[in-house]
Formats: structure tokens, sequence, C-alpha cells
């Protein structure tokens, strides 16, 4: 157990800046465009929310069709009640909305950009 907590210590340290020397020129250029704390925890928020694997396969199946809570649950197999509380939390966060058709709910990602961050994140899993 010892070796093992000496060689985190030592990633540690080895993390750590040797001289202390800040990079006036690369620090000032981050923070001209640094995100605002509402957008860093707009994006937080966003991850956070995807950080659920049933929340994952809803976005994943919504991908590829336009799906009702039923359909959603079958995939899923997880209760309605339950994939009824996640696509509540996902259009929340604007990354699903639906549309009625008579009484029912048919769901489909909120838009294109959400695809894209989906599939960037997959890509990044399959490699």
């Amino acid at each position: 157990m010892k070796k093992e907590e000496n060689r985190i210590q030592e990633e540690f340290d080895n993390e750590l800046c040797e001289a202390h020397f800040i990079h006036e020129d690369k620090v000032m250029e981050v923070k001209k465009i640094m995100l605002t704390e509402d957008k860093s925890q707009a994006l937080a928020q966003i991850f956070k929310t995807l950080g659920d694997s049933t929340r994952v396969k809803i976005i994943f199946a919504l991908m590829n069709h336009e799906l009702c809570v039923c359909d959603l649950a079958e995939i899923t197999g997880s209760s309605e009640s339950a994939v009824s509380h996640h696509l509540r939390l996902l259009r929340t966060q604007k990354l699903v909305k639906y549309r009625r058709e008579g009484k029912n709910l048919f769901y489909s990602l909120d838009d294109h950009h959400v695809e894209k961050l989906f599939k960037e994140g997959l890509e990044h899993v399959y490699e």
C-alpha cells in the first residue's frame, strides 16, 4: 500500500510547475476569452445531465427515431415512469423536445448540436 501512495505522490509532484513561472501572454490571452461563470455552469450541467447511462441510451435512441415514452421504456429496459423522469431532465437542459399527436407525445433531439455533441463523445469512446 505504501508503494502505491508513493507512486501517486510522485505523479502529483510531477504535475506541478517546477519554476512556478506563469506564462503571462498565454494567461492573458485565455482570460480574455474565458467562459463566464454562468456559461461554465450551464455547460457543466449539460454534462452532468448526460452522466447517466439511461439518459445516454435515450439520446442514442432519439438520434435514430422520434419515439414515445413507452418506446423508450422498451428500448432502455426501464419503466415508463423512470423514462418520463429522465425526459423531463433532458427537456430542462434543452437536449430533447416533444411534439403532441392527440394524447401522445413524441420525443426527438432538440437540435443538431445535441447529436453533434453526442457523436463527438461516442467517437472518443470508440478510439
